[in-house]
């Protein structure tokens, strides 16, 4: 199965801060905000939706093709991604631009503040995604400039290929008319909790009709798993990984998403798909950086035992070993 992913792809600068933003937050002053947080520490990673997910499907074995705008900052990053098993054809370069920058900053809580520069993401638009007819059996569309978003989803309904929504964080700047023109007629539609309820919320759809408009309704649920919704049918609950140890969790959900698209990749059912996504997206949470953790068969073959059964990590370790 080849998946490209289109999306975001950025440098990650991730803080901490060794407090609680909402003991630094005065409810009656909330309309006059003026903070500063001194971190006590600093990583800059490489990230962005679009290639965090492309890493894990490299890791776990596949190819997948990455489709997104940088600049030409990028050449160290490219060498990285096409070390770690990504297709960087897709992958325009400009001069105009720096490559996109996420900028967060997490507290004791794993609460986080962020902002994020767009840059060279700003030219997704200028994408054309016809000529993956033929060649991709699903085109995933993360966030990105939101008239990117659009535009590549209309390609792939004009070109009949299928598609995988992932709106995220661009939800806050689309209206609903412009939900709904996203979210209608994927093949596969991915949020957390938060995002599902703003999606409803936003397009209008109750929870059953947002299910029905779509193939697969894919849920992340947080320390309690991830949920998979299909029209007509009783949903399947995924319980978490146990004993996880949070260190960052910056680029978790992309980390679910390489596992579950993995997992459907290798032609395993639904709940295997929400298992393996839970167990790559532990490997992003416990790891500083969203590109930073390892897959290693013996021991992710050990934690999804302990996690799953037997049965479940023999069908993984059948694909990935």
């Amino acid at each position: 199965m080849r998946i490209a992913i289109t999306g975001s792809i950025a440098t990650d600068h991730l803080m901490t801060f060794p407090g609680r933003f909402v003991d630094q937050l005065m409810p009656d002053k909330l309309d006059k905000v003026a903070l500063s947080f001194l971190v006590d520490k600093l990583e800059i990673r490489r990230g962005g939706v679009a290639a965090n997910i492309a890493f894990g499907l490299g890791c776990l074995g596949l190819r997948p093709l990455l489709v997104g705008t940088v600049g030409t900052d990028f050449a160290e990053y490219r060498g990285w991604l096409e070390g770690h098993g990504v297709d960087t054809s897709g992958v325009r370069e400009t001069a105009l631009h720096h490559t996109a920058r996420f900028i967060g900053t997490t507290d004791v809580d794993l609460n986080q503040i962020a902002s994020f520069y767009p840059g060279a993401m700003s030219e997704d638009v200028h994408l054309d995604l016809s000529y993956l007819a033929g060649q991709a059996d699903l085109v995933l569309i993360g966030a990105s400039d939101p008239e990117a978003m659009f535009r590549f989803t209309a390609q792939c309904r004009e070109h009949r290929l299928p598609f995988a929504a992932d709106t995220s964080w661009q939800l806050a700047r689309m209206d609903g008319p412009q939900v709904r023109e996203l979210v209608g007629g994927a093949a596969y539609l991915f949020s957390n909790e938060y995002e599902a309820e703003l999606i409803e919320h936003k397009s209008g759809w109750t929870s059953a009709d947002l299910t029905d408009q779509v193939g697969i309704r894919v849920t992340t649920l947080g320390s309690s798993g991830a949920r998979v919704d299909r029209a007509g049918q009783q949903p399947i609950l995924v319980p978490p990984i146990p004993d996880v140890k949070p260190s960052e969790p910056t680029g978790a959900g992309d980390a679910f998403r390489s596992g579950f698209l993995a997992a459907v990749a290798w032609g395993l059912g639904l709940e295997r798909a929400a298992q393996l996504g839970n167990m790559i997206a532990v490997h992003a949470l416990e790891t500083t950086g969203t590109q930073e953790y390892e897959l290693k068969p013996g021991n992710l073959a050990e934690r999804f035992t302990d996690a799953y059964g037997p049965a479940a990590a023999e069908d993984i370790a059948r694909h990935f070993s």
